[in-house]
């Protein structure tokens, strides 16, 4: 595949929906094919500040479960300490984001590769400034698209929202996935059910409920079905 890369981005239905959770599992299961891949977590926010500069944990998970090993600054080149929206945290250092710093990151990383996992920032319409959303970016570089619903009470309406914005963006949404935001799930079988009809891309997987991210475990790429996805 490697002279075809597949570029996914992962969005969620909000933000603290799993993105991360499902970004690695699907790195773990592509590394489990024999893909060679790469994590890109190209803007993040509310980092922690280390002597080797700003780190975001996302960030780190991604770097750790890719197959190929880069350099930090090249998986999270845009960084803000400040656990806010991005673009308010760069306006408040008196910056722009630029895409521009994303474009030439991305192209970096991608020698030598199979799958470059990308994971985003909050939902799907992440301002990068007062006018204009990353979801323009995603789509203007045609990368596949895999949706996290963050399964509770409210999720059907999110999803659907979000499923629709991300065609009318004309971004290529190839797949979604369940992802169990508390162990107990009322009604658990009939949301899914509503979005199988509902969402117009095919269900990739159901994540269980993981009390946090250190606790998924490798086991966790077996949730995902990813055999068409990725076939070589």
């Amino acid at each position: 595949m490697t002279n075809n890369i597949k570029k996914v981005f992962i969005t969620g239905t909000d933000t603290d929906v799993g993105k991360t959770v499902i970004s690695t599992a699907l790195i773990d299961n592509a590394n489990s094919r024999g893909l060679k891949t790469v994590g890109f977590k190209p803007i993040s926010a509310g980092c922690e500040l280390t002597p080797l500069g700003l780190r975001n944990e996302d960030a780190l998970l991604l770097q750790q479960h890719a197959s190929k090993k880069v350099d930090y600054q090249l998986v999270n080149p845009i960084a803000y300490q400040a656990p806010i929206a991005p673009h308010i945290a760069a306006e408040q250092q008196g910056e722009l984001i630029d895409l521009g710093v994303i474009d030439s990151t991305l192209a970096k990383i991608t020698d030598n590769v199979d799958l470059v996992v990308i994971e985003g920032a909050g939902g799907w319409h992440l301002p990068i400034d007062k006018r204009n959303y990353f979801s323009s970016w995603v789509a203007e570089n045609q990368l596949d698209v895999i949706l996290v619903v963050g399964v509770k009470l409210g999720c059907l309406n999110h999803a659907i929202l979000s499923a629709q914005a991300i065609q009318h963006s004309g971004a290529n949404l190839v797949g979604w996935v369940a992802n169990s935001l508390t162990a107990d799930i009322a009604n658990y079988d009939a949301m899914i059910e509503t979005l199988l009809v509902a969402l117009p891309a095919p269900l990739m997987g159901k994540m269980p409920y993981f009390v946090s991210i250190e606790d998924k475990n490798e086991n966790s790429a077996n949730y995902l079905d990813l055999t068409s996805y990725l076939a070589l």
